[in-house]
């Protein structure tokens, strides 16, 4: 890591595994029972989450997206639940909210082919974020036969839309969990034009085997992506977060020869860190974190302003 670069991670919102509030609690104890995958905006000064349920494999699988709100950031009332039947999918993974300059709410879905390794994602539009229908739904990131496309990550500039999502090469069936972030733009976030792999694994690292951006803050010309990282197949589902930079949103470098959070616990997974910038500076992030007993529950961690430009959240 550069010096320079080393200078901005130390005022990056990172969470810090001993700490932060839970906001959502596993469905069930033990491994493979997840409250997880959060994506979340603030909204007039209210704040929106979304958030998948999943259990273990063969009682489910991810079955359910949650909507929630709230004032604090903390405490969530819920505002829909979008289950995966109407999708026809086997199981639900991240979803993301973003609002239209219209004032349409937008919720982008993952969804997995049933019986196959492929995914796709479809979006939901509704005019609040209580109103959303899963029967009226458009595949806006299709994937095709050699790439599954799953976990969004959107950003509205003023002028167009941003999306950075992971992609997992499908030709070989015994390595279909390696992934890396590919990078599109759309004038209205529904019509994809895609511009390449963002970010890509790091051969001989801790992120070797994929990695998959989470959160993007765009500053100009300057931007920082947080992304999940694992280093083999066994690794799945056990991610740690990473940090990249770049001189714009198209292509990024990871920094670091360790992981910059990850839970002290079981298989230390830290993953899926949404990071909400606060007015007047500071971040609140969104997390999912593994517990003990290898269930992974949704944390939440407020870094002020002044905490951040010392350095807190390392």
């Amino acid at each position: 890591m550069t010096t320079g670069h080393a200078e901005r991670a130390e005022h990056l919102p990172l969470p810090l595994p001993d700490t932060g509030t839970i906001v959502v609690g596993p469905p069930g104890d033990g491994p493979g029972y997840w409250a997880g995958a959060p994506s979340a905006i603030l909204v007039d000064g209210v704040y929106y989450l979304t958030y998948r349920l999943r259990r273990p494999i063969g009682r489910g699988r991810g079955y359910a997206v949650i909507v929630a709100s709230s004032t604090d950031g903390e405490n969530f009332t819920q505002l829909a639940t979008i289950t995966r039947g109407p999708f026809g999918a086997e199981s639900l993974e991240r979803a993301a909210l973003a609002v239209t300059p219209q004032g349409t709410w937008r919720l982008y879905v993952s969804c997995a082919t049933p019986d196959s390794y492929h995914w796709w994602v479809d979006v939901l539009e509704a005019d609040s974020p209580a109103g959303f229908d899963a029967t009226r739904r458009q595949t806006v990131l299709p994937g095709d036969a050699r790439t599954a496309v799953k976990d969004p990550v959107i950003r509205y500039d003023g002028s167009r839309w941003h999306l950075w999502a992971s992609c997992h090469p499908l030709e070989d069936d015994t390595a279909t969990d390696r992934m890396d972030s590919r990078y599109a733009t759309s004038p209205d976030g529904l019509t994809w034009t895609w511009h390449g792999v963002a970010l890509a694994p790091r051969p001989g690292h801790w992120d070797a085997r994929g990695v998959r951006i989470s959160s993007v803050l765009l500053d100009g010309d300057r931007a920082v992506a947080f992304y999940d990282g694992r280093a083999s197949a066994a690794e799945n589902w056990a991610e740690r977060t990473g940090v990249a930079f770049g001189t714009g949103p198209g292509h990024f470098e990871a920094v670091g020869v360790e992981p910059a959070a990850q839970s002290l616990d079981a298989d230390h997974a830290l993953r899926y860190l949404s990071v909400v910038e606060l007015p007047g500076g500071g971040y609140r992030t969104y997390y999912e974190i593994a517990r003990p007993d290898g269930a992974h529950e949704l944390r939440s961690q407020l870094h002020p302003a002044s905490s951040a430009a010392d350095g807190a959240g390392r």
